[in-house]
């Protein structure tokens, strides 16, 4: 009954966490890099990546778990096909319970993903009534089929994060969502920037490179994005014992 309670109540700090976007200098790839770690976490899956669409009505790879996660999604985007763009454009779910035998529905994506080492894949569309920001694929290793109970819950994680978001725009004027998002994609191209620099220069994994960065800016109180920045301008050296300023 324990486990149960604090199951409980740790969905619902996650609901809290995914609707609090009213904050000063909110950050949208921390968000959304929050929302794909809690669906991983929270539904059991083995990895979550995440497409956001930008003013030009473009779907962007904004938000991955893994490394895996993030080269399938940027696969995706350059076949255009797989689940998460079918998500997107129907606003419905979808749902593939064996990639094996998803070769004529994609015959790129399916074959990519499996070799990856999924075998399973479902997408939810960031949805608000009519309107649809994104989507977000669920991939699974394991053979046995995913609950509907647990795509419920995360359909649900899905349309907490869009009522964030798009809360978080309707209080801001466009042009200013229009400059935040554009920096949001420039900003995560700066990011894997530093992922890969840190990677080479500890011999370490992206997901490992990523991890430093992202407790560092938690552990000093800062955005991830500035510590991404001075990472790759040689500002900032991050051991994985900690970090350190260099001297100007």
């Amino acid at each position: 009954m324990g486990d149960i309670a604090a199951s409980d109540r740790y969905v619902r700090e996650v609901f809290v966490e995914l609707t609090d976007t009213l904050v000063d200098e909110f950050d949208i790839i921390d968000f959304l890099d929050r929302l794909a770690a809690r669906c991983v976490e929270l539904l059991g899956v083995s990895a979550c990546g995440l497409l956001l669409v930008d003013h030009h009505g473009t779907l962007n790879l904004i938000a991955a778990s893994s490394e895996r996660a993030r080269l399938l999604e940027l696969f995706e985007l350059q076949s255009s096909e797989g689940p998460c763009l079918d998500a997107y454009r129907t606003g419905l779910p979808i749902s593939c319970a064996e990639l094996t035998e998803a070769g004529e529905r994609w015959p790129r994506f399916a074959p990519t993903a499996y070799t990856a080492g999924f075998t399973r894949v479902d997408a939810l569309p960031m949805r608000l009534r009519d309107e649809v920001i994104g989507a977000l694929n669920l991939f699974s290793v394991a053979a046995e089929p995913v609950h509907p109970d647990v795509l419920e819950l995360g359909q649900t994680l899905a349309n907490a994060a869009t009522i964030g978001i798009l809360h978080q725009r309707a209080v801001q004027r466009r042009d200013v969502v229009t400059v935040q998002l554009q920096g949001a994609l420039n900003g995560r191209i700066l990011i894997e920037q530093a992922k890969g620099f840190l990677a080479e220069r500890q011999n370490i994994s992206v997901e490992e490179a990523f991890a430093l960065l992202r407790d560092h800016a938690r552990a000093h109180d800062g955005k991830l994005l500035d510590v991404a920045r001075a990472v790759v301008d040689g500002t900032l050296t991050i051991g994985a014992s900690g970090a350190r300023r260099r001297s100007p």
